[in-house]
């Protein structure tokens, strides 16, 4: 098994097949093009039908290259998942939630944010959703290439934007809701982040830090395990099958609630076994995690395919019913084959170009054990249950991205306090030791945050030299550089910031485009 895993790691991510994936996808997109093409002879305007499903299409694969990697990213990284299993989980939990849960009907214009009874036609409105998907995918493919997790939901909303603002003018467009949507690029990533670092610094005071983790791991895991299954049991009610069983807030709390008790003595008689074999350390700690991470990332992926599946096959239904009755439509019906389009989509996109984003989101930001990304995953499903019931606009993709990036800014809180408190204890120490201070240095830098501790200890003990404050700022720059990529930072949020509008300009590009083509 571990072998096989280890050949599908090594097949998915190898430069060698790159020219595979680029034709398989091809492949997909001419089957799209011509099953299409079968049941829609003799009927008018179907090849324009058909060229939409290719882009409802092409915009699925990339939704599954770029935004799946949120999902399964942080248990790739914590090796809780190979890359491998993690891809075949997430496509098949995708595909599932887009079938099973993406519903029968869709509204067409995302979010209100344009007023499509103002157009005057319904071949207007057949290009401004053929505009919009095409400029959403493109701009999916731009980011996924650079290496940036953005929002698929915002991508296709700045290209619904820039289409209706060319086809329609400027009062079009619903400025408010876009104001909502622009307030959501600071809310999703501070929320989540906040949560993620605020639950990784409740784990470390209550079981990491003490002398005797394995007592302490068997009263609090439980109770961390079970809070999460409540999240993803509340989560999962009102996001992910939202469009199956209606419920109201408090039934799926309820819901949430059951299945939180359940967990909870499964997961305290589980740790009560593994204690008597457990490694008294973090290490042992984070073994605790594999399986609620692998859960995690099964119904994240699950959830996100029911919603966000939408961003492909709303407008290619509306396309659809909008070519059959000639008019504009406020809400669509979602064919079967519309359906399929959007979740072998997901699906194609996510085995062929999804494992570039999930490494970059696992381990290329900063460095991630399984308690750490059980925090990112709790924080996800948390996050997006409050903002639901305060009525913020949130994107699960920040959100995601918000909480790795918040584990990572408190582990360098934490170990530039700890670098704080070393500089405390050496400032009066004989400058006549500097030649002991290059060992514990190199010990210093290379621990982890728990490990330090330790060390400061030692030092304490052992009356090492003081650094000087030039030393001081360096180690801390060290740190700082070490534990969270800068450089990840600045691109994820210039792509977050110019995702909307770099969109809505392709968008509006294409539009006058096909209007002069098809006029």
């Amino acid at each position: 098994m571990a072998r096989s895993s280890g050949f599908l790691d090594t097949l998915l991510t190898s430069p060698t097949t790159e020219r595979y994936r680029v034709g398989i996808s091809l492949l997909f997109l001419l089957g799209v093009w011509l099953t299409v093409g079968s049941f829609s002879q003799g009927m008018p305007n179907n090849m324009l039908l058909m060229a939409a499903a290719v882009i409802g299409g092409y915009m699925a694969i990339n939704i599954g290259a770029n935004d799946v990697a949120n999902n399964v990213g942080p248990a790739v990284g914590s090796g809780a998942l190979s890359l491998g299993a993690a891809v075949v989980i997430a496509a098949i939990f995708e595909a599932s939630g887009a079938i099973i849960a993406g519903g029968d009907v869709v509204s067409t214009i995302k979010g209100g944010i344009i007023d499509p009874s103002s157009l005057e036609e319904g071949r207007a409105f057949v290009w401004l959703m053929t505009a919009a998907l095409l400029a959403g995918a493109l701009w999916l493919n731009l980011a996924t290439w650079m290496g940036a997790p953005v929002s698929t939901t915002h991508s296709i909303v700045g290209g619904v934007l820039g289409a209706g603002i060319a086809a329609g003018g400027w009062g079009i467009a619903d400025w408010a809701v876009m104001g909502k949507i622009a307030a959501s690029w600071v809310i999703s990533p501070v929320l989540g982040g906040a949560l993620a670092a605020l639950f990784l610094f409740a784990i470390k005071k209550t079981v990491l830090y003490r002398k005797e983790v394995i007592p302490a791991a068997r009263t609090f895991v439980p109770w961390l395990v079970a809070i999460m299954a409540w999240a993803f049991g509340t989560y999962l009610m009102i996001k992910g099958v939202k469009k199956i069983v209606k419920v109201d807030f408090m039934e799926a709390t309820l819901i949430g609630l059951a299945a939180a008790a359940v967990v909870f003595f499964v997961m305290r008689s589980l740790v009560g076994r593994m204690a008597s074999t457990m490694e008294n350390s973090s290490a042992g700690v984070n073994t605790l995690f594999t399986w609620p991470l692998i859960f995690a990332a099964a119904l994240l992926s699950f959830a996100h395919g029911a919603n966000d599946v939408a961003n492909a096959i709303g407008p290619l239904a509306a396309i659809n019913d909008a070519l059959s009755a000639d008019s504009v439509v406020m809400s669509a019906n979602i064919p079967l084959w519309v359906m399929m389009v959007g979740a072998l989509g997901l699906a194609v996109g996510l085995m062929l170009f999804g494992p570039r984003l999930i490494k970059t989101v696992g381990s290329e930001i900063t460095e991630l054990d399984k308690t750490r990304a059980f925090c990112i995953a709790l924080s996800a499903a948390l996050t997006v249950i409050l903002a639901s019931q305060l009525g913020l606009p949130v994107s699960s993709t920040h959100i995601a991205i918000g909480g790795v990036f918040g584990v990572g800014f408190l582990r360098e809180y934490l170990k530039s306090n700890y670098a704080t408190q070393l500089h405390k204890i050496m400032e009066h120490h004989d400058p006549a030791e500097q030649e002991r201070l290059k060992p514990f240095l190199d010990d210093f830098r290379n621990a982890s945050v728990e490990e330090m501790e330790n060390l400061l200890k030692r030092a304490k003990k052992k009356k090492q030299v003081p650094l000087s404050k030039s030393e001081r700022k360096r180690l801390k720059k060290i740190y700082r550089e070490e534990l969270v990529k800068r450089s990840h930072l600045v691109r994820i949020a210039a792509a977050w910031i110019i995702t909307v509008p770099a969109s809505a300009i392709m968008a509006a590009i294409l539009f006058f485009t096909l209007r002069g083509l098809l006029i």
